[in-house]
């Protein structure tokens, strides 16, 4: 084999045994040659299996990366020798449970139902203090009409013919490592061993059937665009006796004009006037939580960060809460007019520079530095 080992299983060289057993399983699904149209198939499959059989060895894999192929030779990798990986093969292609020495696989059960996505939108507000939502999720569930028996009312139910009752049948495969026998849940009665004799209208006889469901929805407070709230076991129904699938929903979050989010923390500004600068003031400042009064010193700079502790976003299913950092603009008026222009001066004329805080200004600061 030409390609490197890491390279034909799609992982970095420091992955972890799991990640590259993982990755095998994965790579077998698709190469194996009962299910690729590949006509190399069985070539790659092979190809695949050895590296798996060179990498799953810690000192085979040492080997490998120390003198690649050439360090292999002579060691009987690959061999299939090593029961574990051996069992990962038949696992990859007939899913856990496999007996290699037996000739059969372990009898199926009804597939789980699969998983569903869906999406709510909130506001900016909601997501800070968090919300109930009701949505409507397109879900497969049990039939109520037939009570999830696939049998129309009054219906007999019969030993299925196919399984004889058993609700599984056997079914023989051959495999680039001979003939498998493995068994599966009976098509025709899903695992039930009793078929109706006359079958549910609304589900088909399937016992399940696509519907809408409202879904309620409980959105924690913190959560962020963007993230998903699991909801365990509301996806779609599974086979009979099979577990349900999950409900993802992906949360997407409206912008708001007043507040920008920073992590946990939420960032607004305030708009003040050079006056009201000079001789400080007290502001309403808008807050997740409603308004908040704010005092703001005479001598207030442009671009002064007030910092609010505690109001800004809570950490979902942790302790702790960010602030609010609320950035101070001063607004300069334009000066018109004579008379407005000699209020001015005498204003500034006025003004001692002691009151500009003893700033020695940029070039003082940086005549400073350098001494």
């Amino acid at each position: 084999m030409s390609e490197d080992y890491y390279e034909l299983l799609g992982v970095q060289r420091d992955a972890s045994e799991e990640q590259i057993k993982k990755a095998f399983r994965k790579r077998a699904r698709e190469l194996h040659p009962d299910v690729s149209d590949d006509p190399d198939a069985e070539e790659r499959f092979k190809e695949l299996a050895a590296a798996y059989e060179a990498l799953s060895n810690p000192e085979s894999r040492a080997r490998y990366d120390q003198f690649g192929e050439e360090g292999l030779k002579g060691t009987g990798q690959p061999d299939f020798a090593d029961f574990g990986s051996f069992q990962d093969l038949f696992d990859a292609f007939f899913g856990a449970g496999g007996d290699p020495f037996s000739g059969f696989q372990r009898a199926a059960t009804p597939a789980g139902g699969e998983d569903q996505a869906a999406e709510v939108n909130i506001d900016f507000l909601e997501s800070a203090r968090g919300t109930t939502r009701e949505i409507e999720v397109e879900l497969i569930g049990p039939c109520e009409e037939c009570d999830a028996t696939g049998a129309a009312p009054g219906a007999e139910l019969a030993t299925c013919t196919v399984c004889e009752g058993a609700g599984e049948v056997e079914q023989v495969r051959r495999t680039m490592l001979g003939q498998v026998m493995r068994r599966t849940v009976c098509p025709q009665c899903q695992g039930q061993g009793e078929v109706p004799s006359e079958r549910c209208a609304t589900c088909l006889g399937r016992g399940r059937h696509a519907r809408i469901e409202t879904v309620e929805i409980e959105i924690p407070a913190g959560i962020d665009h963007g993230q998903r709230i699991a909801m365990r076991g509301r996806g779609h129904a599974g086979g009979p006796g099979a577990p349900p699938g999950d409900l993802y929903v992906h949360v997407a979050v409206a912008s708001d004009d007043r507040f920008v989010r920073d992590g946990l923390d939420i960032i607004s500004t305030a708009q003040i006037t050079a006056f009201d600068a000079m001789r400080g003031t007290t502001i309403e400042v808008p807050t997740v939580e409603g308004e908040l009064e704010v005092e703001l010193e005479p001598g207030t700079q442009s671009h002064h960060e007030v910092v609010l502790r505690g109001k800004g976003f809570p950490a979902i299913n942790q302790r702790g809460r960010g602030n609010q950092r609320v950035i101070v603009e001063v607004m300069i008026p334009k000066i018109e007019g004579s008379d407005a222009k000699a209020a001015l001066g005498a204003l500034e004329s006025s003004i001692d520079e002691r009151a500009y805080g003893g700033d020695a200004g940029l070039l003082g600061r940086l005549k400073q530095a350098f001494r």
